[in-house]
This record gives C-alpha cells, sequence and structure tokens, in this order.
C-alpha cells in the first residue's frame, strides 16, 4: 500500500468514497501512518478536508495514530483546540475529546479544553457524551485541581447517562479514585 502513497495527498484519497455509516480505509491508513510518521502531517490536514466523509475518517485514523504515538500531535496543538471549540460534527467531536487530552496542554489550555469537553455533554450524540466524559477523566488523572468536578460529573453521569456514559463513568471512577 505505501508504494501508492507517493504524497499526502494519496492518504486522504484512501479515505474517500462510500458513506458514514463505515470507516473505510481508516484502520489502513492508521497502520500506514503509524509506520510511517511523516505521513502525519497529511493525514491530520484531512481534519480540515470539504468532505465529511475524510474528515471522519481522518479523525478516526488520527485518534488511532497517537494511542501509541502522542507526540504527533503536539505540533497541531492550537488548530485541535480551536476545532474541538467550532465543529458541530459529531464524528469530529468523539475523537477530538479522546485526542485533546494527549496533548501537553498548559493551565489556559487545559481551560479550554475542559469548557470544550463539558459542552459535549450537552451533545445529543451518546457517543460523544461517552467520549468527553473520558476526555474529562484523562484530564483528570493529570490535574489534580480538576478531579473533584470531574468525579461529580462521572457520579451524575451513572445515574442519568445512556447505558454506554453509565458503564463507562463506572469505569473511569475506579480509576480516577485508585489514584
Amino acid at each position: 500500500m505505501l508504494a501508492t502513497l507517493n504524497a499526502r495527498k494519496d492518504i486522504l484519497t484512501l479515505l474517500e468514497g462510500g458513506d458514514r455509516r463505515t470507516i473505510g480505509r481508516s484502520d489502513q491508513v492508521a497502520a500506514v501512518v503509524s509506520g510511517h510518521p511523516e505521513l502525519f502531517a497529511g493525514l491530520i490536514a484531512g481534519l480540515w478536508r470539504a468532505d465529511p466523509l475524510v474528515r471522519m475518517r481522518a479523525a478516526d485514523a488520527t485518534e488511532k495514530v497517537t494511542r501509541k504515538h502522542r507526540k504527533l500531535l503536539q505540533p497541531y496543538k492550537k488548530e485541535l483546540l480551536a476545532l474541538m471549540t467550532e465543529t458541530e460534527e459529531q464524528e469530529l467531536r468523539w475523537h477530538l475529546a479522546v485526542m485533546v487530552p494527549r496533548l501537553l496542554l498548559n493551565s489556559k489550555e487545559r481551560k479550554l479544553a475542559t469548557s470544550s469537553l463539558n459542552s459535549y455533554l450537552e451533545d445529543r450524540s451518546s457517543i460523544v457524551k461517552t467520549c468527553a466524559l473520558q476526555g474529562l477523566a484523562d484530564l483528570a488523572q493529570d490535574e489534580p485541581s480538576i478531579r473533584p468536578r470531574v468525579l461529580e460529573i462521572l457520579r451524575v453521569a451513572i445515574r442519568n447517562g445512556t447505558p454506554a456514559m453509565k458503564a463507562r463513568s463506572r469505569k473511569l471512577l475506579i480509576r480516577l479514585e485508585l489514584i
């Protein structure tokens, strides 16, 4: 597959087509970019493409790549924080909710991320809400000052959330309470 990837644009071409119910070739793209991090800039550029399918799949592949290669996100911190506050697309929101906490954030940036994640809790998508809970817990793990508020949010989600939110909140509470 790498032989066909002559330029950054080709990465995104692999993410075109189909419909919103599929991730297309985002797993393949994530595997290629994980092995060739020089292609990451081309992948992350897909978050701003005109085609919503490409944006969705680029977000999926970017999130998968950065599970193990967090440092790749850091040069895009400012842009990702801005996108997090601006986007209304649920597919971008749920991926940004778990990617942004992987960044090294200063106090002001952490407040912005926390504010965005709190607003995501009002989204109509259960997936966005569940991922926002994950993002808040990830931020709270490294930032004791927000931990009490996040613990309370998780407790409320256990009582009032969707089944996915309840299940994720139970796991996150156990993790945070052990710290």
